[in-house]
């Protein structure tokens, strides 16, 4: 009876360890294998070893180029996206009339079509006819920036859209926020503590392992930036490469120029950057994050 339980479970599991083959492992095996041809998806796969990436070091400027953009991005939008989110879950943690409808709106944006919004500030950011530079004339600014335009402020104007969708983030904080155990602000105002002591003593360390999670996915986010890029810049990357992300060129390198195999390359240098920058932040989490329960230090 056991033999036929275990044949009956893999019997089910079958469906599902088929699709992990074909569609997840397989194709993994397959791009490590691309990344060391030279493939166009017409003529025949032409080994060429590790080519493509000593092309990719040596001889690529838009490489570096869309890795520029892309740290960037990263550097400004991370740490305002984390700081704006938190700073909007304090106010939506009030307890006031109607909050659950704020909270209903202010993440609807997050939820949205990231073309369709994309389009939407297109048109918001048109240095002539946009209404973002038309509030600015109105309070006073001669010259307001051309935004996309530019190169100086394209990268900005990405990050200035992606306020948009802050709201999915503050919910998460949100959550945190809701189970740190009320009795620790209470004790805290028996003994003569503020707002802003009981803020650092007690709300910070309670929130960062939801501090850790929400870095750990904005930085990801921030690295596969693509359609947003798409739509703003084209794909050429807008005014000068300003907005050419890591993965707006390997889409031109693998769709656009037909080099898949010099793609494939590209898509294990982002890979092995991300777990790099990954293992750096669980490596260091040890020194920041506060679990209530840890069972390594009990």
């Amino acid at each position: 009876m056991a033999r036929e339980e275990e044949r009956a479970a893999y019997l089910f599991l079958l469906p599902w360890l088929i699709g992990l083959v074909v569609f997840l492992i397989g194709p993994i095996i397959a791009s490590v294998i691309i990344s060391m041809t030279d493939w166009n998806l017409v003529s025949s796969p032409q080994w060429v070893g590790l080519a493509n990436y000593q092309e990719m070091l040596f001889d690529d400027r838009n490489f570096w180029q869309s890795i520029r953009v892309t740290l960037y991005y990263t550097v400004l939008s991370v740490p305002l996206f984390m700081v704006s989110g938190l700073g909007l879950s304090l106010l939506l943690n009030m307890r006031l009339k109607g909050m659950n409808w704020f909270r209903t709106l202010l993440y609807l944006p997050s939820v949205l079509s990231g073309v369709a919004v994309a389009v939407l500030w297109v048109s918001l950011l048109n240095p002539d006819l946009g209404a973002v530079n038309w509030v600015l004339r109105g309070l006073g600014v001669a010259n307001p920036p051309r935004w996309l335009s530019s190169p100086q402020w394209a990268v900005p104007s990405v990050v200035l859209m992606g306020m948009w969708g802050v709201g999915g983030s503050a919910i998460i904080y949100l959550a945190g926020l809701q189970n740190i155990p009320p009795q620790l602000y209470e004790a805290a105002t028996i003994d003569g503590a503020g707002a802003w002591r009981k803020f650092i003593h007690i709300t910070i360390p309670m929130l960062t392992p939801t501090l850790f999670f929400v870095l750990i996915t904005s930085l990801l986010g921030a690295f596969q930036v693509f359609d947003t890029a798409f739509v703003l810049g084209g794909s050429r990357g807008g005014t000068s490469g300003a907005l050419r992300f890591y993965l707006l060129n390997m889409w031109n390198e693998g769709f656009r120029n037909g080099r898949l195999g010099y793609a494939s390359a590209l898509a294990w240098v982002l890979v092995l950057l991300a777990t790099i920058v990954i293992m750096i932040m669980f490596r260091t989490s040890a020194r920041w994050v506060y679990y209530e329960h840890d069972a390594t230090k009990a």
